[in-house]
């Protein structure tokens, strides 16, 4: 069915005759993205009549799939959004909690029911770029002394308030994390099991302060439902669900985004001006410097440029082909050294062919530039003086073109492969390297190298 569709069908529910409790009961049978959609759109008051009927629990669902949470929850009743968050897991509390302004989060939160608050805090005071900030309380847990029975009989009552019971965790005597249990194994058991024949004790664990950026490879490569939580005392604190996992790996993606585009953090499209200013100027006073850099070098070869003027003419061919060349090799060592732990011989292999194809691409490229540019001003241009290039002057300048073009097409691939290496042994996230700040390195020695060769071969034609 499409979305207009049930949209339309939603909407009709909601006008209809019937009393609030058959149309909550008709309006479970859709998804709560659904329905979101449609109070989205609605005025204050309609969007409240609408959560009223929904009650508390399907509320709280449908608001997190609201496009703009913190519009439609300041137009909530305080004591009302505090019923509904309440109903969350404590994660998604906080996701809600935290699109409120401050006084009205802190009204909110003062009005929670002590245990809400309680879990939220144990969330919380993890930093944000810890993996225990992204967990949630919804999981169900067993003793590792109990027997099918008696388990199976734990999960139904703790399934109540908690839906993640794919996997059960299991604890020991002394409440440590013990391992994991398939609610499937469960299911197929017999009575007489026993329970330590089908618990998985060497199940995947993640310390709650320990980095996502350490964490989100071993998340990726284990690809589960669900991981345990753990406390530097091997408790369980927590439970990192899949949906987590595909959200750290958006926010690590839009990270590496905001690098790759030369920002210290990824914006917000409805930030201010001047946070926007204070996320972009650090590396826009960097790459300023680089830049000038870049300029300043130039002023050492005015004789070279009075004496062949030409060569200004295909400056920027060959600034923008080492640049294309060294993102290239940038892109596929990040890739490298982000999928896996990389050792010491397959970072020299990898450096070692990005050169050879650097300069076989730099061959190529200098062989196909050297006959047009040795074309172009034998046929296409004049000189100075009005008068077409003597063969000379024009096989000089399509030679520089070309040499320059293979040596820094081979540099630009070592640069962009060694630069982002080199920080991972610093410790400093690759992506870094990304974006303009590899392009302008790259612009700096390709430069040096153009106009360097040139004033060799004007030193050699002189003497």
């Amino acid at each position: 069915m499409e979305r207009e569709e049930i949209l339309k069908e939603i909407e009709q529910i909601l006008k209809s005759d019937i009393s609030d409790a058959e149309k909550r009961e008709k309006l479970l049978q859709y998804h709560e993205s659904d329905i979101a959609d449609l109070t989205d759109e609605m005025e204050p008051e309609e969007r409240e009549a609408v959560f009223h009927i929904l009650g508390n629990e399907f509320a709280g669902d449908v608001l997190l799939h609201s496009d703009d949470i913190s519009e439609v929850a300041e137009n909530i009743e305080p004591e009302k959004l505090a019923d509904i968050i309440e109903t969350m897991d404590a994660d998604d509390a906080i996701d809600v909690l935290e699109e409120l302004d401050e006084e009205q989060r802190e009204e909110v939160v003062s009005l929670m029911e002590p245990e809400a608050r309680e879990d939220i805090k144990a969330i919380t005071k993890y930093d944000d770029d810890m993996i225990g900030s992204m967990m949630t309380n919804n999981y169900v847990v067993i003793k590792n002394s109990d027997n099918v029975k008696s388990a199976m009989k734990e999960v139904i009552s703790q399934a109540a308030e908690n839906d993640n019971v794919s996997n059960i965790f299991v604890l020991d005597e002394n409440d440590k994390f013990y391992g994991v249990l398939e609610l499937r194994q469960l299911i197929i058991a017999r009575a007489n099991t026993s329970l330590e024949s089908i618990v998985k004790k060497n199940y995947p664990y993640f310390i709650a302060n320990a980095k996502i950026e350490d964490c989100l490879q071993d998340l990726k490569d284990y690809g589960l439902d669900s991981y345990p939580i753990l406390d530097e005392e091997d408790k369980l604190v927590g439970v990192i669900t899949s949906d987590d996992v595909i959200e750290a790996i958006e926010e690590q993606t839009g990270e590496d985004y905001a690098k790759l585009a030369g920002l210290t953090e990824e914006e917000e499209l409805d930030e201010s001006v001047f946070t926007s200013v204070k996320k972009r100027i650090p590396w826009l006073i960097v790459l300023l410097i680089l830049g000038l850099a870049q300029s300043f070098s130039l002023t050492g070869f005015e004789r070279v440029v009075a004496a062949l003027p030409i060569i200004v003419f295909f400056q920027t061919l060959v600034l923008d082909m080492a640049g294309n060349t060294g993102t290239q090799s940038l892109a596929v060592t990040i890739r490298m050294i982000s999928t896996k732990e990389v050792s010491r011989r397959e970072i020299i292999k990898t450096l070692f062919k990005e050169i050879r194809v650097g300069i076989l691409n730099g061959l190529l490229l200098a062989i196909l530039s050297f006959g047009f540019v040795f074309l172009y001003l034998r046929i296409a241009n004049k000189g100075v003086d009005g008068e077409a290039f003597e063969l000379i002057s024009a096989l000089e300048g399509a030679g520089i073109v070309g040499i320059a073009l293979l040596i820094a097409m081979t540099v630009s691939s070592f640069i962009g492969t060694i630069i982002p290496i080199i920080f991972l042994k610093l410790k400093i996230d690759p992506a870094v390297a990304s974006g303009p700040f590899i392009t302008t390195i790259n612009d700096v020695t390709a430069l040096l190298i153009y106009y360097g060769l040139a004033a060799a071969l004007l030193n050699t034609l002189v003497h």
